[in-house]
């Protein structure tokens, strides 16, 4: 038996990350990382949703996230935290939340079909004959500059624009302590060691998720898991 928060938050700190990095790259919000890491497990919305945290959470981390999940079952399996919870009360300021929260995401959509419909005016109209168009990003879209740090033996890194099949614009060996810099707004990258190069992508830190052969897409506001 050990202790699954003390151990979580062991690894945590020996990687240097803190809460804000672990919610970008795993989706779970700080104080649930917080209440893992406590083992207040009444924290959180039910059982379900201990056990994936747990294996999400130890799984970035580089742990087994299958034993954190048995040992969790171990001792505390009879507790079933759907049934023994009383129905709690949805709070106005909780509704007002949940309500902005559905603003942010609806406006995000909207600027995100406006942009496909800019983009698909410029391959249309735009060029310099009908014969060869020209694709251009529409004017004023935000760039960012994609930093690469080599970190003790560094690692071998692939960045194309946009997605796995977008342009190539890096495809190199970073070593420790060189930086490789690449322009633009959405990036797909392959690195082979994580823990190999830090990132960062318009002056802030990127958290990766540590392990081998990793495949993100990182944009200048989320960071998601990509397949190749």
């Amino acid at each position: 038996m050990f202790e699954l928060g003390t151990s979580l938050r062991e690894a945590r700190m020996r990687q240097g990350l803190d809460y804000p990095q672990v919610e970008l790259a795993t989706k779970i919000r700080s104080r649930y990382l917080r209440a893992l890491e406590d083992e207040q497990f009444d924290a959180l919305p039910a059982e379900t949703y201990v056990k994936g945290f747990l294996r999400t959470y130890a799984d970035y981390l580089g742990l087994d996230g299958q034993l954190y999940v048995d040992e969790f079952t171990s001792r505390f399996g009879g507790i079933n935290l759907d049934e023994d919870r009383a129905p709690r009360r949805v709070s106005p300021r909780a509704r007002r939340e949940r309500g902005l929260e559905r603003k942010v995401v609806l406006l995000g959509l909207a600027g995100i079909v406006a942009l496909a419909a800019l983009v698909i005016v410029a391959w249309r109209f735009g060029g310099s004959s009908p014969s060869t168009p020209s694709v251009l990003p529409p004017q004023g879209a935000a760039t960012s500059q994609l930093q690469l740090t080599g970190v003790g033996k560094g690692s071998y890194v692939e960045v194309r624009g946009g997605s796995a099949t977008g342009v190539m614009l890096l495809q190199e060996t970073v070593p420790g302590g060189v930086v490789a810099r690449v322009n633009g707004s959405r990036f797909w990258l392959y690195v082979r060691r994580a823990g190999g190069v830090r990132v960062k992508l318009g002056g802030k830190p990127v958290a990766l998720p540590a392990r081998r052969n990793l495949r993100v897409v990182v944009t200048p506001s989320s960071t998601a898991l990509a397949g190749g």
